[in-house]
């Protein structure tokens, strides 16, 4: 994985496969302030919750857009469910056990997720500049 630091852990093989597949996407794309918090212990639908910010509505769909190819040929997973194409304000990618969240900047400040989820264990990935 180019630039990308380890995945938190010990996830599970199969999630840590998504999660570092996504990061590497997110590296590859460019995308902003990533974050991949461990959901397991307060929540009992998913393990990792990724977050990560696209400069604008173009940005957030190219991000989403190569989160899904990657994920599909490197883990071999499919979303489960999509929402939020038509407006690319935040697309929500689930892949069952992990969860990904692409916003633009004004969403992700308005949902504040890391608040909302501040129990859980956060890793912020250093992504090649």
């Amino acid at each position: 994985m180019t630039g990308v630091a380890a995945v938190p852990g010990p996830f599970d093989p199969y999630v840590a496969s998504i999660v570092e597949a996504t990061l590497r996407a997110i590296d590859e794309k460019a995308g902003l302030d990533a974050v991949v918090l461990d959901m397991r212990g307060l929540v009992d639908s998913f393990d990792a919750l990724v977050l990560v910010t696209g400069r604008g509505d173009r940005h957030v769909r190219t991000l989403a857009e190569h989160i899904e190819a990657l994920v599909a040929r490197d883990a071999t997973v499919r979303p489960q469910h999509v929402e939020g194409w038509a407006s690319a304000q935040w697309i929500a990618l689930d892949f069952c056990d992990v969860i990904v969240h692409v916003f633009d900047p004004a969403a992700r400040a308005y949902y504040d997720l890391e608040h909302l989820w501040s129990a859980a264990s956060a890793h912020r990935p250093q992504l090649a500049p």
